[in-house]
Order: C-alpha cells, then sequence, then structure tokens
C-alpha cells in the first residue's frame, strides 16, 4: 500500500461574506482559482502531473454550478487534460475531499492529487443550491418529525449540555480574542494566499476577526431563534444563540497537495504532514452538530490514541455550543481546543472550512513544535468527519 502525505495546504483570507465584503468582487471560480495559482507556485510542481481535482463546495448554484475545481483549473491557466470533481458532504465537504485523495493515493489509484474546497457566501448565497426545497421527503418526516433547522438544533445542544448564554458569549469572546492574538503575531501568514481584487486590491489577512470583541458586547445581542413560533413550539428551550456566538458567513477557499511518499521524493518535495486515521459517522439528525462526539471517538479508536496524545484539537465553531459540548465529552484539553480561534472568528466558509481548518492546524503545529493534531467537524443532517494528522519534520 502506498503512503500518502500531505506536501503543502494553503488558504485565502477569510472575507465576509456579504456584498462589499472583502472578496466579495471576486467571481467564485477566480477565489478558488487564486488559490491553486498559490498551491502550485509555492511547491513548484508542474501542473500537468496532477491526476484529479477534488474540490468541496456545499452551494452548488450559480457560479459554483460547473463543477467549480474544473473553472478554477482552466482559470489558473492549468493543462485542460486534469480533470475535476466536486464533494459534497455539507460542513464537512472540503475535509472530506481531503480524505478522499489520501485514499485514493492510499489505494494507488493516484499518485499526485490537489485536494480542497470553495465557498463564495456573499455570491452565492446559503440555500441557493434548495430553492426553497424540502431536503428531506416525506419519508423523513414520518420518521423525525421533530427536525428542526440548525440554528434551533445549537440551541437544544446548549441545553443539554447546560451551557449558559454567559459561557456561549464567553467561548466566542475567546475565539476573536484568540484569532486577534495569532493574527497579529504573524501566524496565520504561512497558510494564506493573498488574492487581487478586479479592482487591483490585494487582500492577504482575515477580514473576520473583531479584536474588540467582548462578553459585554456580545450580551447586547438578541437570540436569533427566538421567534415567536419557535417559543411555542419549544417552550422549554432558554434561547441563546445570537450572530455573535455562532459562525460568521464568509467567503473562501483553499487547496491541498496530497501525494504518494515515493512520488513526493521523486520529485524533490519536503512533505509536512501525513493523515494518520480519519472517520466519519452519523448521528442525532434533530441534534444534528452532535457527530464530532462519536467521530473523535471513532477516529482515536482507529489511531489507537488517547485524546491526550493529541497537541492540538480543532473542533469547527459552527456554534459555540458545539465546541463546548464536544469539550464536555472529552475534559482535560481545554487548553489545546481551537488555540487560534475558530469560525466564529475566522468564518465558514462551508465547503471550504475543512481545508481552512487543516491549514491552521499544520501551521500550529508546527510553529509551536506539537505533533499530532485532531480537527472534526459537525454536518447538517447529523453527520460528521474526524481526522487526525502528524506533523513531519
Amino acid at each position: 500500500m502506498s503512503e500518502a502525505v500531505i506536501v503543502d495546504v494553503v488558504r485565502s483570507p477569510m472575507g465576509k461574506g456579504k456584498p462589499g465584503g472583502a472578496l466579495s468582487g471576486i467571481h467564485a471560480v477566480d477565489l478558488l482559482a487564486g488559490v491553486l495559482h498559490g498551491l502550485v507556485e509555492r511547491t513548484g510542481i508542474d501542473p500537468g502531473i496532477v491526476e484529479d481535482v477534488m474540490i468541496g463546495c456545499v452551494g452548488q448554484a450559480g457560479e459554483q454550478s460547473g463543477t467549480p475545481g474544473r473553472q478554477a483549473w482552466l482559470s489558473a491557466g492549468y493543462p485542460v487534460h486534469v480533470p475535476s470533481v466536486t464533494i459534497e458532504r455539507k460542513c464537512g465537504s472540503g475535509q472530506q475531499a481531503v480524505e478522499f485523495a489520501v485514499q485514493g493515493v492510499l489505494a494507488g489509484m493516484y499518485d499526485v492529487v490537489v485536494a480542497g474546497g470553495v465557498e463564495s457566501m456573499s455570491r452565492v448565497p446559503m440555500g441557493s443550491a434548495r430553492m426553497g426545497a424540502d431536503p428531506h421527503g416525506p419519508g423523513v418526516r414520518a420518521r423525525f418529525d421533530d427536525l428542526v433547522p440548525q440554528g434551533v438544533s445549537a440551541e437544544l445542544v446548549a441545553d443539554k449540555w447546560g451551557l449558559s448564554r454567559h459561557a456561549l458569549d464567553e467561548y466566542a469572546a475567546r475565539s476573536h480574542q484568540l484569532a486577534a492574538t495569532a493574527a497579529a503575531a504573524g501566524g496565520f501568514d504561512d497558510e494564506i494566499v493573498p488574492l487581487t481584487t478586479p479592482e487591483g486590491v490585494v487582500v492577504g489577512t482575515d477580514e473576520s476577526i473583531r479584536p474588540g470583541t467582548t462578553v459585554e458586547k456580545l450580551a447586547e445581542l438578541r437570540a436569533v431563534f427566538g421567534t415567536d413560533a419557535n417559543r411555542e413550539r419549544l417552550p422549554h428551550v432558554d434561547w441563546k444563540v445570537t450572530a455573535g456566538n455562532a459562525s460568521q458567513i464568509t467567503d473562501g477557499a483553499g487547496a491541498v497537495l496530497v501525494t504518494s511518499a515515493a512520488r513526493a521524493a521523486e520529485l524533490g518535495l519536503r512533505p509536512r504532514a501525513r493523515i494518520v486515521a480519519s472517520a466519519v459517522v452519523g448521528d442525532d439528525p434533530t441534534l444534528m452538530l452532535t457527530g464530532p462526539i462519536p467521530a473523535t471517538t471513532k477516529v482515536l479508536a482507529k489511531a489507537g490514541m488517547r485524546i491526550e496524545d493529541i497537541d492540538a484539537v480543532e473542533v469547527n465553531e459552527a456554534f459555540a455550543s458545539v465546541p463546548l459540548a464536544w469539550a464536555a465529552e472529552f475534559p482535560g484539553v481545554a487548553d489545546r481546543l481551537n488555540p487560534r480561534g475558530g469560525a466564529i472568528a475566522l468564518g465558514h466558509p462551508l465547503g471550504a472550512s475543512g481545508v481552512r481548518i487543516l491549514a491552521t492546524l499544520v501551521n500550529h503545529l508546527e510553529q509551536t513544535g506539537g505533533r499530532y493534531g485532531l480537527q472534526t467537524m459537525c454536518e447538517a443532517g447529523g453527520m460528521a468527519n474526524a481526522t487526525i494528522i502528524e506533523v513531519l519534520r
């Protein structure tokens, strides 16, 4: 069996996912193309040797409907003989793309693959692909008559684990503070590929971080999902999820070069990391966001490791209740949880988030002398991915 390695991983800056956001003027395809170009330039590979381009994308509509990886590859000026495929596992799409690339190399089907993700949420708003349709269907609704939107699931998770509004806001403030500290120290510099807008503006830093965020400021925000209808349906819920303690809607892209260890040696490339183990699970579709808990248990078992062996953990901050519930089930590692902030501060460009997290995790481990990292992602429908990486030196 071949051994798969991560030669390099890069990401775009995170731009606010709304009109006027730093990256909102860039076509979704060109957003990804810029990151692909950065990956090829950094590694120095001949793009003609890439055997496939696997791209995670959730909103496969509008500018992201034409196999965005294929269009981005062509936009970057690379050889037409290289194909692409789009992968959709909701918020875990980019992480799954990397895992599929690794699995392809391990199986001997590939030697050189580019994996990645893209989501321009300012240009392809969340939910565009559904166009108002019911994604469940009558059979699912007959089986699960208590299905709720993700934001309400975040409320149910907070209630189940006894998480107060103050705890959620405190965690959210921590995310911004850690991200701001990392950014000020240049901690994100090695993972970001600067992009140029059509107006000629170079964007090289994350637009989403708010260094002045405090618990007091967050406490002023209203609970978004505490509508009259939701309160009537769920009278026991103490509504506390706000725009401040949930992930930000952002534009972003990321890319990873995955090769076999033998091919990397032939090309004179120094791998940065390898995948130790990966896992994917399904969980309660109503709570929906709890999948990272069993996914973590599963991936640790596959790797023959304990949570204490992990030097840094990235649990996607879809909502503050997600990493806090995870931390309650894996006590003793709070100081290693999202050490540079997460999606609350850096944003959550759906299909690209798994790659953004991987880039941040690899750089953090390299810069702090850590060896093992775990990333896990909750996904709509009650699913989750989990991956353990080892930094190579």
